[in-house]
């Protein structure tokens, strides 16, 4: 703050100035050339998204911490549904699908997981119609014994049980449906530019040492020491945050609508094997082949049976890793497809005609668009099945990194000291109006890029509108109460 001169009585001497307050940023930290432009803009959008946004960041990564880990407590808590005693042989795979429609004889089966490895139970999958929408009924065959261990429902591709999906529930939508998808798509807006936009501010400073920008420093107490702990754990994450930003989006209400645009006029989109049978005999409901036709639209032809449609696709070269089986229904054949999502993905699928065997249309994960390969990666790995176990620890660590910091941050708003006039409480705000600051070759680019990436992410653009104009409004009511506007 600048003191007028021309105020002061003749002759006074001009007093010292006070103590800066401790908002005031430390002499090191203070930018110069055209970084002091922009420096004070992102303090701001920074301070903004780390109160108002970090919230639902905060839910966002500890149910996503619950999430990584319940991968390990599924096998734990269904270990009973989910292993066996490994034996020498197994049973066909047909009849391990009768002994699962023979528990529950009204409802149609639908896909089969056989075991995967030793010690696990086949997965029969069958259509519940007292079920939710994407959710199978999972009937837990043992492929020794043919002995049927119990039954749980079943989400998705990913066959997440009940506890999984629970917490899968909660981090995507808090258990309240579409309206809870904005909390999520809120989150996954926001990160990248929070993680983006510390980054800048903790590069930009000014440092004595550069091993401080990677590791906290020692000695330092009070907000710099936070700073210190804040900024060098959100230079390790960073780059998993915004990976992690970037595919939640993907299954987002809205941005995930223009990212499939997108990719679909790039030529990105996910392919997918065809069952339709041109021409060819219906799918079967044959009992001679023990699994063929239980479809909800299960036809009267012939049908090999499940066991040779699997057979069919190893020939064809569908081996290696778990694989799951759908059941042909009216004038389609079987899918069999590899389902090893652990890197080195295998993910190829054939169509198995059910009259004769042939296959009837193949695809290779190698023949996947690249962009379609990054997305399916991304997706892998965000849900923490692309590396397996590793990958799920790794989730873990950054949720609990992401968690401090915005721990970090509330700490160092309260740290800043309390305004004027309160004995205790969280310091004032980063000035506002920086944007104005801008100079115009470098305000109009930005305004641009922003108003594209608002336009692109619905959530973040309307959020960041909101923010400006709360800025400016606060700056109006500043400057009419004649002080100045600090936030």
């Amino acid at each position: 703050m600048s003191i007028d001169d021309s105020r002061m009585p003749t002759g006074m001497p001009a007093p010292t100035p006070a103590t800066p307050p401790p908002a005031a940023e430390p002499q090191t930290d203070r930018p110069a050339g055209a970084w002091a432009a922009l420096r004070p803009l992102l303090l701001r959008l920074h301070f903004y998204a780390g109160v108002l946004i970090a919230p639902l960041l905060l839910v966002a990564a500890a149910s996503g911490l619950l999430y990584a880990l319940s991968y390990q407590a599924e096998k734990v808590v269904y270990r009973h549904e989910l292993t066996v005693p490994a034996g020498e042989r197994t049973v066909p795979l047909g009849e391990q699908v009768e002994a699962a429609r023979a528990a529950h004889p009204d409802i149609p089966v639908t896909a089969v997981w056989p075991s995967p490895e030793p010690g696990a139970t086949t997965r029969v999958l069958m259509a519940d119609p007292t079920l939710a929408e994407g959710v199978s009924l999972a009937v837990f065959v043992d492929p020794y014994t043919g002995e049927v261990r119990g039954d749980l429902p079943s989400y998705g591709s990913s066959g997440a049980l009940p506890l999984r999906t629970w917490l899968a529930r909660l981090h995507v939508d808090l258990h309240l449906g579409e309206p809870g998808r904005n909390y999520s798509e809120m989150a996954a807006s926001w990160m990248w530019v929070v993680a983006l936009g510390g980054l800048a501010l903790w590069i930009g400073r000014r440092r004595t040492a550069r091993r401080s920008l990677a590791v906290p420093e020692r000695g330092l107490t009070g907000r710099r020491r936070t700073l210190s702990w804040h900024g060098t754990v959100g230079l390790w994450t960073v780059a998993g945050l915004v990976v992690l930003s970037a595919t939640g989006l993907t299954w987002s209400r809205y941005a995930g609508e223009n990212i499939d645009a997108v990719r679909s006029q790039l030529g990105g989109a996910t392919p997918a094997v065809s069952a339709a049978l041109d021409g060819a005999a219906p799918a079967g409901g044959g009992h001679e082949g023990h699994g063929g036709g239980h479809g909800a639209a299960a036809a009267t032809g012939p049908d090999i049976g499940i066991d040779r449609a699997v057979a069919a696709a190893e020939a064809a070269g569908v081996t290696g890793g778990p694989i799951a089986v759908t059941l042909p229904a009216e004038g389609q054949a079987y899918v069999v497809k590899q389902t090893d999502t652990a890197f080195p993905v295998h993910l190829d699928s054939v169509a198995v005609n059910p009259a004769d065997g042939r296959i009837t249309d193949e695809l290779r994960f190698g023949d996947y668009p690249l962009l379609a390969k990054l997305t399916r990666l991304g997706i892998d790995a965000h849900m923490g099945v692309l590396f397996g176990l590793p990958n799920q620890l790794a989730l873990a660590a950054l949720m609990t990194g992401l968690i401090l910091l915005i721990l970090w941050g509330y700490r160092m708003w309260w740290q800043r000291g309390p305004v004027k006039g309160r004995a205790s409480g969280p310091g004032r705000p980063v000035r506002h109006g920086a944007w104005r600051q801008l100079p115009a070759p470098l305000l109009l680019p930005l305004t641009a890029v922003a108003a594209l990436t608002g336009w692109f992410v619905p959530m973040l653009g309307l959020s960041l509108l909101a923010f400006l104009l709360v800025d400016i409004a606060v700056g109006a009511l500043a400057r009419r109460r004649g002080r100045p506007a600090a936030g």
